[in-house]
């Protein structure tokens, strides 16, 4: 499997007023190794232009938390691709469990704005993950399967990256096992070879600087969605320092 640069991103979800992000700014740690961990910050979209070019002065990806699939026109509350990249954006997250539980989204809807972000030129981050009902029952390739489905038939050369996310471990402070983390991210990893894609698979759920280590030394993980941990400086710091610690 090829080797790459860890990805660590934070998504500060509906989080944060510009005090708080300056603050934050201010107080990240810079990146001890830049050529092994590629950092990126998603915050809330009243933040994209205030923070990306210091983010990009410190060597921080900037990213949205969702977009919708069309490029301009009347959809009222809606944000497109482009305004995206013209704020500043590199990632945008697709397919977030919030945004299928919370907002009724589809995997059609999914595939929709995954088109429209490789055609204004992001990086999608695609989220999977399975709930405990699923996980009990012995559904988890099911469901990442089913998921992942829609990458069938696009570009393998356009970028992208996965996040496996167990819906159940998403703020609950449980985590799975190493075992269980290793097996699913082996499955994605199959399953993207299978559609001719090699990318980053990045583990998250409950991610802190205590379990980062551990998680993102298991093969097949390429980084960590951090949520929660990535709302102060320090703790996202710890994470950071963490993957660069990681020899591989």
């Amino acid at each position: 499997m090829t080797q790459r640069r860890y990805l660590i991103a934070g998504n500060w979800k509906m989080n944060g007023v510009l005090a708080e992000a300056r603050e934050f700014v201010r107080n990240l740690e810079e990146n001890p190794a830049p050529e092994r961990v590629e950092v990126a910050l998603m915050p809330p979209f009243t933040l994209l232009h205030p923070l990306a070019e210091k983010l990009s002065a410190r060597g921080i990806r900037l990213g949205a938390q969702n977009v919708y699939y069309e490029p301009k026109g009347a959809f009222t509350g809606s944000i497109s691709p482009l305004m995206l990249r013209d704020a500043g954006c590199h990632y945008v997250i697709l397919g977030h469990s919030e945004r299928r539980d919370i907002m009724g989204e589809s995997d059609e809807v999914i595939h929709h704005k995954l088109l429209a972000a490789w055609d204004a030129g992001l990086e999608p981050i695609l989220c999977i993950g399975e709930h405990l009902e699923e996980r009990k029952g012995g559904a988890t390739n099911a469901v990442l399967e089913r998921q992942l489905a829609l990458l069938e038939g696009t570009d393998p050369k356009k970028a992208l990256t996965i996040a496996y996310e167990p819906v159940w471990a998403i703020g609950t402070g449980v985590t799975p096992t190493h075992d269980e983390v290793r097996d699913a991210h082996a499955f994605i990893h199959e399953r993207l070879h299978s559609f001719g894609r090699d990318c980053r698979v990045l583990y998250g759920g409950s991610v802190n600087p205590k379990n980062a280590a551990g998680l993102l030394s298991l093969e097949g993980v390429d980084g960590a969605l951090v949520g929660g941990a990535s709302l102060k400086a320090e703790s996202f710091s710890r994470i950071i320092a963490a993957a660069s610690g990681i020899d591989r």
